[in-house]
């Protein structure tokens, strides 16, 4: 088997203990972005549907503060992000190269694309099933948890599912600027060497991802919907 890989893929059994290194960067990448990206979503996303018109904690100000500042940072392609942020991604890790020079614009880049997730989520949520709750009392931090959320733990998957592959590649391009990672690897090993096995192989890794996240979005998804 190791002679027939040799033959077909020479130059990934050469940077074999590489390619692990930077699977692993990827997924800490995707980890630790994607936690905190997950946190801030949810609470932004949150927030714009209850602060929106006959939302059930009205505040025109805060909705179209967030939803403004939202729609910039969602306007601004992550390559570019990435080089703007490079003094604030200094200061918070005190670097911005490899993975934790990575994980601020990662989040940057992908909170706003969850929290509009959140946000479609929640706003599918049955107008009739808010109203029971508050007609029984329910605080508006009970509505959000027992209506909103649990309600919409499908679509929160659904949207997270995406989000996450999305995330993947971000960190991608982010790893061909120095973040390490597959990106890295593809472009500093495959690409610049001219391996082209080196980039199918790395191709190959992130297709299993996405299809392992996707799989998991799905399990998800079946076991919550009513």
């Amino acid at each position: 088997m190791q002679d027939i890989l040799l033959k077909l893929i020479p130059n990934v059994m050469k940077d074999l203990n590489i390619l692990g290194r930077s699977i692993l960067e990827t997924l800490q990448m995707t980890g630790r972005a994607g936690l905190i990206s997950f946190i801030l979503g949810m609470l932004f996303g949150t927030t714009l549907v209850v602060t929106r018109r006959g939302g059930i904690l009205e505040n025109r100000v805060i909705y179209e503060i967030l939803d403004k500042l939202i729609n910039i940072l969602r306007s601004i392609p992550f390559i570019i992000l990435l080089f703007c942020l490079l003094p604030l991604t200094r200061f918070i890790s005190g670097t911005a190269l490899g993975v934790k020079g990575a994980i601020v614009p990662l989040v940057f880049g992908t909170t706003p694309f969850f929290s509009r997730q959140i946000e479609a989520a929640l706003s599918g949520v049955d107008e009739g099933l808010i109203e029971a709750a508050q007609s029984m009392g329910n605080s508006s931090w009970e509505i959000i948890y027992r209506v909103y959320w649990r309600e919409s733990i499908p679509a929160i998957a659904r949207g997270t599912s995406i989000t996450i592959i999305n995330l993947i590649g971000l960190t991608a391009m982010a790893g061909a600027v120095g973040a390490g990672g597959l990106g890295n690897f593809a472009y500093i090993y495959g690409q610049q060497r001219n391996h082209l096995d080196d980039i199918y192989v790395t191709v190959i890794i992130l297709i299993l991802l996405v299809m392992l996240i996707q799989l998991i979005g799905n399990i998800v998804v079946k076991h919550n919907t009513h």
